[in-house]
């Protein structure tokens, strides 16, 4: 049996760090894993930032209220599930993701979470565990399923290379030209067509 395991941001919702860096004018806030391969360095310099200039979790979680999933992403993800069992592996937190994850119709998401002040100040943020979308792909593995990821970032590509067939979706041309062992789909269409070609059905 398949088990398609997907990114979140970039794949089925916009980069939600690039839509708070616009609507804050902040552009140091739009720099994602797609240009910084080492998420803790990342991670480290949004808290930072955000700590800089007075913002909390409330003004992330204001934007993202204004924010929907890409288009056709609920229709992409409607036809997979009826095809296989999905579960979404993010770098997200969980206090960003719950009104999207609605809006996708609640697919089982594993990704990580945010340590808050009172007041909603970020402090630090806690990983699930470390390499955690290698992980669960080995783990589905070891539960005998056929594995199949899509990504578009550099912390997706451990996960495409853990699973028996990785796919990169709308990935920016330096993580393309660095993993040339994957095939790129650039829309639902054609990501749809290279999960069918990759099934063990």
């Amino acid at each position: 049996m398949d088990i398609v395991c997907l990114d979140l941001e970039g794949v089925l919702i916009p980069e939600i760090w690039i839509e708070f860096s616009r609507r804050t004018g902040i552009p140091e806030l739009a720099r994602t894993t797609r240009e910084e391969p080492d998420y803790d360095k990342l991670m480290r310099g949004r808290i930072d930032l955000l700590g800089e200039h007075g913002l909390g979790l409330p003004d992330i979680q204001g934007v993202i209220a204004g924010m929907h999933p890409l288009e056709g992403a609920r229709e992409f993800l409607d036809w997979l599930r009826a095809q296989s069992q999905v579960v979404i592996l993010s770098d997200t937190y969980y206090q960003f993701a719950a009104p999207l994850m609605r809006a996708l119709g609640n697919p089982t998401l594993f990704c990580h979470e945010l340590v808050v002040e009172p007041g909603g100040r970020v402090s630090d943020y806690r990983l699930r565990m470390p390499e955690q979308k290698r992980a669960a792909v080995r783990a589905f593995k070891e539960l005998n399923f056929h594995t199949i990821a899509a990504g578009d970032s550099y912390n997706d590509t451990t996960m495409l290379a853990e699973a028996d067939a990785g796919i990169l979706y709308c990935p920016p041309a330096n993580v393309e030209a660095e993993f040339p062992q994957f095939p790129v789909t650039r829309n639902y269409d054609e990501l749809r067509r290279a999960i069918v070609e990759a099934s063990s059905a």
